[in-house]
């Protein structure tokens, strides 16, 4: 699905203990709102050496002509949602799920599962590191979160959102009906362990991000001492 689209705020479930099996890696959930930064802070960590998955792009693997997600989305919604070409068509997509919340948690208890199982097999694919990152939008919407030994949320102000969302060609209609389909990021910054402000000036964002992951990697080697690591 589009990772853009999520449960709206009063179905988002209550914090719980997360549990975790893996024995060596820490695994950081990233997450974010619409043009908060999520993306620039995921890439900036990945040209720190860091392994990063955009689950967006395990998403958009899920729906290329054939594919598993492509098939489920075809059950659900039709042959209309697909493109010329067999995949699925996002924008058709995700003009149906932003007018019908139960469509959308149908499509997400559809894909999601799938995601998940993408984002586990990438995990054993590194092997045993000290760290690994999954940046995903509705990591909060759908409780996934809990999964992760440190939620960090990249946050800014709501207008911030909204201007940053149109400077890159979004209207403003559906900017605002996009954010109002996710968490509020005020929602979200309860829930993490770590925020990465964006409010700043860009030059602000570097120093910002070494303050905030200074505090995930001892948050981190809490949690693998813990397990006994």
């Amino acid at each position: 699905m589009n990772s853009e689209f999520g449960i709206r705020n009063s179905e988002v479930p209550n914090r719980g203990t997360r549990s975790s099996k893996r024995r060596g890696s820490c695994l950081v959930g990233l997450t974010g709102g619409l043009a908060s930064g999520k993306s620039t802070v995921a890439r900036l960590l990945a040209e720190r050496g860091l392994p990063v998955l955009d689950a967006d792009t395990v998403v958009h693997d899920l729906y290329r002509p054939g594919a598993a997600g492509t098939k489920a989305v075809a059950e659900i919604f039709g042959p209309g949602v697909l493109d010329g070409h067999g995949g699925v068509d996002r924008s058709a997509l995700g003009g149906r799920v932003l007018r019908d919340p139960e469509l959308r948690l149908a499509l997400e208890q559809a894909i999601h599962p799938l995601v998940r199982e993408e984002i586990a097999r990438w995990l054993r694919s590194l092997g045993e590191v000290p760290l690994a990152v999954v940046e995903a939008a509705l990591l909060v919407e759908t409780g996934s979160y809990r999964a992760y030994d440190v939620l960090v949320v990249v946050a800014c102000d709501r207008s911030q959102q909204l201007e940053r969302a149109v400077s890159r060609g979004m209207t403003e209609e559906r900017a605002l009906a996009l954010m109002d389909a996710q968490t509020a990021l005020e929602k979200k910054r309860e829930l993490a362990d770590v925020v990465v402000d964006t409010s700043g000036e860009p030059a602000s964002l570097e120093p910002e991000l070494t303050r905030a992951w200074t505090e995930v990697e001892k948050l981190c080697a809490a949690r693998r001492a813990a397990r006994g690591v």
